[in-house]
């Protein structure tokens, strides 16, 4: 089943002069070059490339100094001469992992690579939508605002008959203050409205980095695609962050597997000694031997094998996840659908109709101004209603495809 979601236009929310106006692909645009967790991820990916480049590079080699076979007894004891064996050496040393090892870190920094790239998606994910919905929330709290102006412009006139209804006698004294208690109920409703709209400015600005943003402009009309949203699934950047985490420890086991192999290393010396004995050069190669490996090795292969395991079940239950959480977006924004459709077209003109026979009624003497006030919040609880249910479709789509969709959508 396919939900196409066609918005309205969406007014200017009030703001001080200084708002800056923005549309949804403008909000979207900015918080992407903006926010700073785009810029925190993108200098990940740069510092994991970065160490990519000497992952499998070999050690520093080692400059040996020495004297070797230095007299202390005997009759040459203290001199530098008067042995043949005295000598001064230099020499150069370097240590050589095994391939395997060499290879396995390599293996690492490219998964590390992968998985900070993975969280670049991710990240960017989340600011689109933070964005979006921030967006969202202060194009319709703009609406609800205006809604509630209109209907205390046109209640305030009508309040201004109070006195005289009273004074003739076709109304009762209690009728004038049920009437100012109608408008300060319908004024405290404006006021949490200005603090949706407070709040969703201090969203979008988070995103954004505007001090003052207004929303402006049409909101996208996203298609709910039930069939192509499940299609994806298995791109989404949740899963790919995942799968790179799973990565990075098959890569750390075949680490731990290479340190069962022998590493080694040679040096290579030159010895100078009295000129009456003649100069040497030696040369020579260490390897190390993993002998005690079921102590030392064995355990930290184990090790890494089950963090590589919990890894891989930990993307089995984000797949799952991410598949429940879609079924109930989809079956929230079906029905927050239908009841925004059933408002629209059962709730708001049953309401409308109720105003317009009361202020017959009343208009004709046989209802009272009260009878009028009530029918009139009536109509602004239901148009506030239908806006919020309005919204919760717009945030529904909005949601689904940012959360579960390609990238350009």
């Amino acid at each position: 089943m396919r939900i196409y979601i066609f918005a309205p236009l969406l007014l200017a929310i009030p703001g001080v002069a200084v708002a800056d106006p923005l549309s949804f692909d403008d909000a979207i645009e900015r918080a992407l070059a903006d926010a700073p967790g785009i810029r925190a991820t993108a200098l990940g990916v740069d510092a994991a490339r970065s160490a990519a480049r000497s992952a499998d590079a070999l050690p520093d080699p080692k400059l040996a100094l020495g004297l070797d076979n230095f007299p202390i007894s005997g009759p040459p004891a203290g001199s530098f001469t008067r042995d043949e064996m005295t000598m001064a050496r230099i020499g150069v040393q370097q240590d050589m992992p095994n391939l395997a090892k060499r290879h396995a870190r390599l293996g690492r920094a490219q998964a590390d690579i992968t998985a900070a790239e993975a969280d670049a998606l991710v990240r960017a994910r989340d600011v689109r939508l933070g964005a979006a919905l921030a967006w969202t929330d202060l194009a319709y709290a703009g609406r609800r605002l205006k809604a509630i102006d209109n209907l205390l412009g046109s209640l305030r006139p009508l309040l201004g008959t109070a006195p005289a209804g009273v004074a003739s006698g076709a109304s009762r004294p209690a009728e004038a203050l049920e009437s100012e208690q109608a408008l300060a109920a319908l004024e405290d409703r404006r006021s949490e409205i200005m603090a949706d709209i407070g709040r969703a400015r201090a969203e979008l600005s988070r995103w954004t980095g505007d001090p003052s943003p207004e929303a402006v402009g049409e909101l996208p009309s996203f298609a709910v695609d039930p069939v192509a949203l499940r299609t994806g699934l298995e791109q989404n950047p949740t899963l790919t962050a995942a799968l790179a985490r799973s990565g990075q420890a098959d890569a750390d086991v075949r680490l731990a597997r290479a340190e069962k192999r022998p590493d080694w290393s040679w040096d290579v010396a030159y010895q100078r000694r009295d000129s009456r004995y003649g100069d040497m050069v030696s040369a020579g190669v260490t390897i190390s031997l993993p002998l005690f490996a079921s102590r030392r090795q064995d355990p930290m292969i184990a090790a890494r094998a089950a963090e590589a395991g919990k890894a891989r079940a930990e993307q089995e239950d984000a797949r799952r996840g991410l598949a429940v959480e879609l079924d109930t977006g989809l079956a929230d924004h079906v029905m927050h659908h239908e009841q925004w459709m059933r408002a629209n077209a059962t709730l708001l003109p049953l309401a409308e109709q109720q105003v317009s026979l009361e202020r017959a009624s009343y208009a004709a003497g046989r209802a009272g101004l009260k009878d009028v006030l009530r029918a009139h919040v009536a109509l602004a609880d239901v148009r506030l209603m239908t806006l919020d249910r309005e919204a919760a479709v717009a945030r529904d789509a909005a949601r689904l495809n940012l959360l579960f969709g390609s990238d350009d959508q």
